[in-house]
């Protein structure tokens, strides 16, 4: 037993013996605090760094987000306010009725398109594409709403303006206007006289509309005339056309076509052959069945159609 205890004796001794009793020992760990301690501030003051720059990076980003939350909620109210400018409702006169599909690629639209009854006899439909896309294309159709003249008004009454004078005029107001950028449309204006059923249509490079008939004939309405806002005195050939029971009109912008081409190219017939596939269907179950496949795409540009049916 006195054994045992003498070696717990010694080993508790051996314990007890510090380190900084060695000379050797302290003087190394003298020269290696210094370092130490140096290296440690510089990793505080990276640290502290590094905490700055992140506050400063969240402070950013708040702000960003309150301007981020403002510009949506700016964009929001303009759509808004560009919808209270398209009809509300569309007319039913005589024996035409009109149908249409508006689709903004964004919140707001360069897309603008108006139907309107001129007098007891006449229907005027107008559709405006303002090139470009956002807010500057919808600042413009704006302009090209508030620029529309279709009448004249006179001492001994009035007198309404045909689809050619309208586009004349539309262009000039808009050369007029002499943007700083290269700001232009495509139009298409028509007048439809409800009792002959004969429609009259003038356009600046916009796409054609098509005439559908009962049968399923499919016939593009043709009239030359260059884009709004580049030539002075431009000049737009009209068109007439006449009318039959069951026949549909289609206006439409190139989006409408955009939407229905490849993605390779933009195959105009593969959007006519769209139409001409579903001439079967009502009116209503037409648009329905085009705007379902229109809604499952990722639209590329601001869509607008019209459909006009005759009775």
């Amino acid at each position: 037993m006195s054994a045992a205890i003498e070696y717990l004796n010694l080993e508790d001794a051996k314990l007890r013996v510090e380190p900084a009793d060695d000379p050797q020992t302290c003087g190394t760990i003298a020269r290696i605090i210094p370092p130490i301690e140096q290296e440690l501030d510089r990793l505080q003051r990276d640290l502290t760094a590094v905490q700055q720059e992140l506050a400063e990076l969240r402070r950013r980003d708040e702000v960003l987000k309150f301007y981020a939350h403002r510009l949506d909620e700016e964009l929001k109210l303009a759509a808004r306010v560009q919808q209270d400018f398209l009809p509300k409702a569309m007319p039913e006169v005589g024996r035409l009725r009109f149908h249409t599909v508006y689709r903004p690629a964004g919140f707001v639209s360069g897309d603008l398109y108006d139907v309107s009854r001129l007098d007891e006899s006449h229907v005027g439909i107008y559709m405006a594409d303002a090139v470009g896309h956002g807010m500057p294309a919808a600042l413009l159709t704006m302009f090209l709403k508030n620029a529309l003249i279709t009448k004249e008004i006179l001492p001994t009454g009035y007198r309404l303006l045909s689809p050619g004078e309208t586009l004349e005029r539309l262009n000039d107001a808009l050369v007029a206007q002499n943007l700083s950028q290269a700001t232009f449309a495509t139009a298409v204006y028509a007048t439809v006289d409800t009792q002959a059923l004969s429609l009259t249509l003038a356009r600046g490079g916009h796409p054609s509309p098509i005439r559908l008939t009962k049968d399923g004939a499919l016939y593009p309405i043709e009239a030359e005339g260059s884009l709004l806002g580049i030539f002075p005195n431009e000049r737009f050939s009209e068109t007439t056309v006449q009318l039959e029971g069951g026949d549909r009109v289609f206006l439409f912008t190139d989006g409408v076509e955009v939407a229905f081409a490849s993605d390779r190219s933009l195959d105009t017939q593969q959007w006519r052959d769209e139409i001409q596939s579903r001439h079967h269907l009502t009116t209503p179950d037409l648009i329905a069945d085009l705007t379902a496949k229109i809604d499952a795409r990722e639209l590329k540009d601001d869509l607008t159609m019209i459909v006009m049916d005759v009775e």
